[in-house]
């Protein structure tokens, strides 16, 4: 088992900003995340297995829905304090990320900002625990980028509606108790609706063949003729806006969590480069190890104010969706970047599951495309700063 060395970087003095509750929510995952998953994260990757027996401890820590309000069983902390947590899980493995994020962003969010107080009580404090999981289904095998293409349909019938259709690329999706899916009504606008485990008609088939988020569970949502009550359809917003919302806080999840990988590739890398000698000497004192590293943590320092302040916009309110986007295209490219540096650095080692790098840049392949592609989030950047639309 490797031991997590892992200490924290902070260049430009931003855990000054932070405040002490910051710092506990942090130093509480932090060591969670040491303990219990640091020494099997690497052997749950290679087996392709997700630890389920960690999900306890991901809703002990504030992982599910950090910001969701006490009334419904969550801790009601800031954005920050959410960004946080998605970073220390992040640094130890994106999978463990996703499964969280999913949770909060993509479950919970949908049902505390669209659904009834009927559905918030029933689903959000079981949510909140890990006593209860759930995914979310909007990607379809045929439509990726272009969700408003999506062909999941549900019609009336009598208190119910029949649901037809599936998903694709699930987080989640083999082991989730509920899954917030999004489907077109007979009038072919997108609403949002609740579907249990054990709802005939419903599977969620596991995929295999993954080089990638190989400790996450990824699957396939099948909706063959399922009768789901009226009831569980999220009232609250309807058209692609509805998901799309839900994605803007998963995306910022993302653009903090992101960075925790980058900084666990350089945390290993500057180590490595202090201990490993060549002709006599460490590797850290030759000028072009030295140049890689400072590119390293200069790239990582800019994401970190990139995404603190998009933090502070997140608590006023006031952060768009193609700020989200600039962050996570941003901060996932660098995480790239600097994984495949640090990657360099550890030369035949950092392909070898001693070290965390080769796991973390495999991960971030696909981090890169989810939940926006670093194109799509190119193209969005691009419409809000000139106004025209290179969509159609």
């Amino acid at each position: 088992m490797r031991t997590d060395l892992y200490q924290g970087h902070d260049y430009y003095l931003l855990d000054e900003l932070l405040t002490e509750e910051h710092k506990l929510i942090r130093e509480t995952a932090r060591e969670w995340v040491k303990k219990e998953v640091s020494p099997i994260i690497e052997e749950a990757a290679e087996k392709c297995v997700f630890p389920r027996h960690l999900l306890p401890g991901l809703g002990e820590i504030g992982a599910f829905g950090p910001y969701i309000p006490a009334e419904y069983g969550g801790p009601g902390l800031d954005q920050i304090s959410y960004g946080i947590i998605m970073q220390e899980l992040e640094r130890c493995d994106s999978g463990l990320r996703s499964t969280a994020s999913v949770q909060s962003s993509l479950v919970m969010y949908p049902i505390w900002r669209y659904g009834t107080e009927e559905q918030k009580q029933k689903y959000l404090p079981k949510l909140a625990t890990g006593e209860m999981m759930g995914c979310f289904g909007l990607t379809e095998p045929d439509h990726g980028s272009n969700p408003g293409g999506m062909t999941t349909n549900f019609k009336e019938d009598g208190d119910d509606v029949i649901l037809n259709g599936a998903k694709m690329w699930i987080s989640n999706a083999p082991f989730a108790d509920i899954a917030v899916v999004w489907a077109k009504n007979e009038a072919g606008r997108i609403q949002g609706i609740v579907v249990e485990r054990g709802m005939e008609g419903f599977s969620t088939p596991t995929m295999h063949g993954k080089w990638s988020l190989r400790a996450s569970d990824t699957g396939e949502l099948i909706f063959d003729n399922v009768r789901v009550p009226k009831a569980n359809i999220l009232p609250g917003r309807d058209g692609l806006g509805a998901p799309l919302s839900c994605l803007d806080s998963a995306r910022y999840g993302i653009a903090w969590g992101a960075i925790g990988a980058a900084l666990d590739c350089y945390d290993t890398a500057l180590r490595y480069s202090k201990e490993r000698t060549q002709f006599d000497r460490p590797i850290g004192q030759f000028q072009l190890q030295q140049k890689k590293l400072a590119e390293m943590i200069t790239e990582i320092t800019k994401a970190q104010v990139l995404t603190f302040r998009l933090g502070q916009l997140r608590d006023e309110g006031k952060a768009t969706s193609a700020q989200i986007s600039m962050a996570k295209r941003n901060n996932v490219d660098m995480a790239l970047t600097v994984a495949r540096d640090a990657r360099q650095m550890l030369g035949g080692m950092g392909i070898t599951g001693e070290y965390p790098i080769m796991r973390h840049m495999m991960n971030l392949e696909s981090v890169v495309t989810y939940e926006g592609t670093h194109d799509i989030h190119l193209l969005i950047t691009g419409l809000d700063v000139t106004g025209l639309n290179a969509f159609v």
